[in-house]
């Protein structure tokens, strides 16, 4: 037991003892195993709570959060340590790690600054982080740095200052990179997409009328709509400060290659150049739509256990929904485990109608195959 003992002054303090290392180091494998508290200022934390290290002639260690708060000591503010026997639940560890990265948004974090923190070894954090999140550490704080400069565009902040508010030493680096991460220049993401080009072709369908939109760098949006004009207004409000104009005839050409899908024909050319936002978790889920066959369907959970994220199947379902390129990335071919169709971002009524022409273009595809080979 070690309630309440008091730690000896530095001079005599053994330089080994695994309780001092745990304090000076932060180390996050020791919380739920004691606390320590502060003379000097009545609080009691957590082995690895960032604040400032006291002296150690006013450290005293407790056994449980109980026997220092029975000692009358406050728990801490920014470690929480009354929660430390949470850290056993794998979730607690991820939620911590993430706490951790979102803390440090504007630094490049180290895996094993994250694993201390959660008290995890890096591997194994990197393994319970990737199956509750659905990506890495690493891309997860990637994100999140994404998001920070996207948020600080859209408040008007300067380029170069929201690029290294976010952590980019380089802006050089960021617009190299920009058409992955924004989906346009970081100036034009500021601006609602001004300044950017933006041409469409409208196509009549059976399931009502494609919008095919294109920037220079690829498509950018496919949408199903009752009609033109519905159509138009929604690309100008998802992007609200660009030039929209009708396309030519080759983009007219690429729109009815794209609307052969609608009649069961499968996911249209699959090389058409993308230029599309997205996280790292949409694209993974994105990439793995794009593998499921004609006439074929899978469930959010399945999908989230494809991509090695076996509880993140309700994000699955909002990757789906916020898919910009309807057809080309199938989001359609995932259904709820009940047997229902479930919902989709262009109508359920369209959804069946598309499973159900897959259905019979497959069926008649594997018909002719058996056909030719009785011969």
């Amino acid at each position: 037991m070690l309630t309440k003992i008091h730690l000896p002054k530095s001079s005599d303090f053994p330089p080994s003892s695994r309780f001092r290392r745990a304090i000076d180091g932060r180390d996050a494998r020791f919380d739920g195993r004691f606390v320590f508290g502060v003379t000097t200022t009545g609080i009691y934390c957590r082995p690895s709570c960032p604040a400032r290290r006291p002296r150690p002639e006013n450290l005293v260690l407790f056994d449980t959060p109980r026997a220092a708060e029975d000692a009358g000591y406050r728990a801490c503010k920014r470690c929480r340590p009354g929660d430390v026997g949470a850290i056993a639940d794998p979730l607690a560890v991820v939620i911590r790690a993430a706490r951790y990265i979102e803390g440090h948004a504007g630094d490049a974090v180290p895996l094993a600054d994250v694993a201390r923190a959660a008290g995890r070894s890096p591997h194994h954090l990197q393994r319970i982080f990737t199956r509750y999140v659905g990506v890495s550490p690493r891309q997860y704080a990637h994100a999140r740095r994404v998001a920070r400069i996207q948020e600080r565009l859209r408040a008007g902040v300067p380029v170069t200052d929201a690029l290294y508010e976010a952590g980019f030493g380089s802006s050089s680096r960021v617009y190299e990179q920009s058409a992955a991460i924004l989906g346009m220049r970081p100036a034009r993401f500021r601006g609602g997409g001004a300044g950017e080009r933006i041409h469409f072709a409208i196509v009549p369908t059976a399931l009502g009328s494609l919008l095919v939109a294109a920037t220079a760098a690829g498509i950018c949006r496919i949408a199903l709509g009752e009609g033109r004009r519905t159509l138009i207004a929604k690309l100008r409000a998802d992007f609200p400060n660009a030039q929209i104009a009708p396309g030519d005839r080759a983009l007219a050409t690429v729109a009815q290659r794209v609307s052969v899908a609608t009649k069961g024909g499968g996911a249209p050319h699959p090389g058409l150049p993308m230029d599309i936002r997205a996280t790292a978790f949409q694209r993974r889920v994105w990439n793995a739509l794009r593998r499921i066959s004609l006439g074929s369907t899978r469930t959010y959970a399945q999908i989230a256990r494809e991509i090695g994220a076996p509880k993140a199947a309700r994000a699955v379902g909002r990757a789906c929904a916020a898919n910009p390129v309807a057809l080309i990335v199938p989001c359609h071919r995932v259904v709820p485990a009940d047997g229902t169709v479930g919902g989709y971002r262009w109508g359920e009524a369209r959804k069946a109608r598309l499973l159900a022409a897959e259905r019979a273009a497959s069926a008649g595809g594997s018909a002719g195959t058996r056909r030719d080979s009785d011969r």
